[in-house]
């Protein structure tokens, strides 16, 4: 089972790898409510201490499907496609997606999808509160000078 790995941290900052996209594969983890192992998938709230959202990866093998159905009670679910084709159903609607689709689902959209793909799919998913976002892009923030230590 690969692990993630810490890159750097500090107060303001948490850095970690998860591999690549052929890597996500190899994670695994415990599900906290059915106490089964999920093969292929892995969050990343815990490791990089984020307080304001959930993200996880996700590899499902070719010609399969997510195996289940779901909703949420709060939080709205950003899914990214990044390889593979196949559908994604939210109630009563299946429509196509591919590397490159983004689909966002409010709490109670039920949910599923499916890779029909001859290779291995791989999305991401960003799960937060939903409304929670006051203030986005450059409405919340400000340039600053800084030295770049790259340079």
């Amino acid at each position: 089972m690969k692990k993630v790995e810490k890159i750097a941290e500090n107060q303001n900052y948490t850095a970690v790898n998860v591999g690549s996209w052929e890597d996500i594969k190899d994670h695994s983890l415990i599900h906290a409510k059915l106490g089964t192992e999920i093969k292929g998938k892995v969050f990343v709230k815990d490791p990089t201490r984020a307080s304001g959202t959930e993200i996880s990866f996700t590899s499902l093998p070719p010609k399969s499907e997510l195996g289940y159905f779901h909703i949420h009670y709060k939080d709205e679910e950003t899914y990214i496609i990044l390889k593979g084709s196949g559908f994604y159903q939210v109630d009563d609607d299946c429509f196509p997606i591919q590397a490159g689709s983004v689909i966002r689902v409010a709490p109670a959209g039920v949910r599923s999808l499916c890779n029909t793909s001859d290779e291995e799919m791989v999305y991401i998913c960003i799960q937060a509160k939903e409304s929670s976002l006051e203030e986005y892009t450059t409405k919340d923030g400000e340039r600053v000078p800084f030295t770049p230590k790259w340079k």
